[in-house]
This record gives C-alpha cells, sequence and structure tokens, in this order.
C-alpha cells in the first residue's frame, strides 16, 4: 500500500512539474483592451533573460518605470487607414501610429503601419503557445515600394549620386526597395514571471527576425539624359540611411501569459546574439496616475457587463461629469450629475466603450461592456 502510494504521489508531483499554460487566440488583445507599459532604460544586473527549459523563474520585480505609454486596441473600422485593409480585424493605436492585424486561431498576422501596406501579411504571434513550439515563417516579401520625387531627391543628393554612379550620373530618379522579412519562433522557456505586478505562469517566447533590404536607384545625367540602373546599392553608401544595415538581425524575448487578470505581454526585451540587454526592459504596468486616480472608490460603477442600464455611484457631493467614447475615440454620451445617476444604454450598440468620470478633484476611466 505504501508503495502504491508512493506511486500516484510521485505521478501526481510529475504532472504538477510538467504542467504547462497554453495561450490562445482568446488569451491575445481584443477590440477595446489597452495595454500599460513601462521602460526601464536601466534594469539592474539582476534582470537577465534566464535559461531555456521548464520551472523557470525569472524575477523582474525590481524594474523602475523610467516612462509610460500606453498601446490601445480599437476596430480598423473608422480609422483613417481602414479602406487599405479590408482583411483586418484589429488595429493597435501607439501614440497615433496605427498597425493593423489579423488575429485567428492560427496567429496574429500583421497587414501593415499606417499607409504603408505590407506586400504580404507577417506572422507576428504563432498560435497556440505552447512550450517547445517551433516555427519559421518566411521568407516574406513586406514591402516592394516605388520611391520618386523630392524624397528620394532629399535622400541622395547630387554628390551622392556622382559618388554611386563614379561621376557618370548627377540624379536619382527611381528607387526600387525591396524587404523581406524570415522569422524564427520558439517557445523555449516556461515557468513564473514575478513583475511589480505580481507573480504570474508564463512562457517566454524567443524570436529571432532577418530583415534583408535590397535597393535599386536608377540614376541619369541631367546633361545627356544618359541613365542606368545600379543595382544592390548598400544603405552604407548613402549618408542619408547611414544607421541602417541592408541585412539585420533583431532577437527578442517576450513573456506571456494566459493569466486574465493582467494583459497577455507581461514583458519584453531585446538583445544582442550574446543575450545582453539592448535598450533596458519593457513591462506590463498598472494605470498610470494621470489616466486613473488612486481613490478608485470615488466612483462606484454597476453592473460590468451592463445591459439596461449603468448605475453611477459618488462618494462625494462634488459636480461630476461623465463621458462614454467607442472604441474608436468618439463620443456617445455626456451628462453632469451629483452624488448618483442612472445611465440608460437602450439606444447603446452591443461592444466596450471607456467611461471617464471626472470632478474638479479626481477622475476615473473605466472599460463598460454593453450586452
Amino acid at each position: 500500500m505504501k508503495i502504491k502510494i508512493l506511486i500516484i504521489t510521485s505521478v501526481i508531483c510529475t504532472i504538477n512539474v510538467f504542467a504547462q499554460i497554453t495561450v490562445t487566440d482568446v488569451d491575445i488583445v481584443e477590440v477595446g483592451d489597452i495595454i500599460y507599459q513601462a521602460i526601464d532604460t536601466s534594469p539592474g544586473s539582476v534582470i537577465t533573460p534566464g535559461n531555456s527549459g521548464v520551472n523557470q523563474t525569472w524575477d523582474f520585480s525590481s524594474l523602475q518605470e523610467s516612462s509610460t505609454g500606453s498601446l490601445s486596441f480599437i476596430s480598423p473600422i473608422g480609422t483613417a487607414y481602414q479602406n487599405q485593409y479590408p482583411n483586418a480585424n484589429l488595429c493597435m493605436n501607439d501614440n497615433g501610429s496605427f498597425s493593423y492585424y489579423d488575429k485567428t486561431s492560427a496567429g496574429l498576422f500583421m497587414h501593415g503601419v499606417d499607409d504603408t501596406v505590407f506586400h504580404s501579411p507577417t506572422l507576428f504571434y504563432p498560435l497556440p503557445l505552447t512550450y517547445n513550439l517551433s516555427m519559421s515563417d518566411g521568407p516574406i516579401l513586406i514591402i516592394d515600394n516605388v520611391i520618386t520625387g523630392s524624397l528620394l531627391s532629399l535622400a541622395l543628393p547630387p554628390s551622392t549620386v556622382a559618388t554611386l554612379s563614379n561621376g557618370l550620373a548627377n540624379k536619382a530618379d527611381t528607387a526600387l526597395i525591396k524587404i523581406t522579412n524570415t522569422t524564427d519562433f520558439l517557445v523555449d522557456a516556461s515557468g513564473t514571471m514575478t513583475t511589480p505586478l505580481g507573480t504570474f505562469d508564463a512562457l517566454r517566447l524567443k524570436s529571432i527576425k532577418y530583415t534583408n533590404s535590397e535597393l535599386d536607384i536608377y540614376c541619369s545625367d541631367t546633361l545627356s539624359g544618359i541613365g542606368a540602373w545600379i543595382p544592390n546599392v548598400s544603405f552604407s553608401a548613402i549618408p542619408f540611411l547611414g544607421g541602417f544595415s541592408n541585412n539585420e538581425i533583431e532577437y527578442k524575448y517576450e513573456w506571456i501569459t494566459d493569466d486574465s487578470s493582467v494583459a497577455f505581454l507581461l514583458a519584453e526585451i531585446i538583445v544582442d546574439s550574446l543575450d545582453n540587454i539592448i535598450n533596458g526592459v519593457s513591462f506590463q504596468t498598472s494605470v498610470p496616475s494621470y489616466i486613473n486616480e488612486s481613490n478608485q472608490d470615488i466612483f462606484n460603477i454597476y453592473p460590468i457587463p451592463a445591459t439596461y442600464n449603468l448605475n453611477i455611484e459618488a462618494n462625494s457631493t462634488d459636480l461630476a461629469t461623465y463621458k462614454m467614447h467607442d472604441i474608436n475615440g468618439n463620443l456617445i454620451l455626456e451628462n453632469t450629475f451629483t452624488k448618483n445617476t442612472e445611465v440608460d444604454l437602450n439606444n447603446i450598440a452591443k461592444g466596450s466603450y471607456f467611461l471617464n468620470i471626472s470632478t474638479g478633484k479626481e477622475s476615473i476611466t473605466k472599460k463598460i461592456i454593453v450586452e
């Protein structure tokens, strides 16, 4: 009997030790979500990518906020470039720059940024994410653009053209640029990660992105009109592009969780080939005080989700104003009240909204779901 108990205990312990989380498209961001990110530009030496394998422990609790920003996920419909992305179902607003994605059960695919539409969608996250997942995406032609006009003249003045053409030309008429990406994905570790937000089960996703750029330039002589193509121009030969390379490799680690109490991306670092951290650590943080004041109990908002009515109760007699915006930032409802009010939702479409309530002293922004 003792032997059976030991065997059963051993099996249970083994299951617990090697149990892994799985991150699916349900865990990844959706329309209406906001992720607040901080950057620690000078993390201490204890912050490292760590090792690969199961049962890892990453302690990032000492991270400090050097700066803070937010990523808002909205519907592509109603955005400035919606017509250029008919197959996108998710848009990320990063400080006024809009990235467009198609989220499916097989992955998160990036279609472009602002008016730069990718020639082919590129895989941003393979899904579902499980320990030991290994796959490659590409090579995929991302950008295949023709460049002319004033921008080309600025980047390639006559002196640069003369150098590139060995004195045979002094004007750049057309440039063709092709950018191809290949990304290798590997979920190489699992365990628990501790950040200033708490401790969470996590997978570590390692990605290596290879970017290859081909630049061909048609140059001509303004006197004779004779011109020719100069193929495979090195970026280093053009002062305007001196900080870039035709062939670049980016190494990145991301810690991703399926814990619903936080957004999926816990932390992210860019490293060199020796795993030395470059430009600090990006990590998820709580709602900054300038968005959500510390006195969370100033207002009581219920029920959430709501169907027909939303109740707002204030713990003060100050005049308050509420404003409800949709995920595209359009103002849907606005009113003032004292002490408490009931918001009529009968004419509001189902979906996610942001409710901001403010007085002269406090303010709070809360995500509201109308069902």
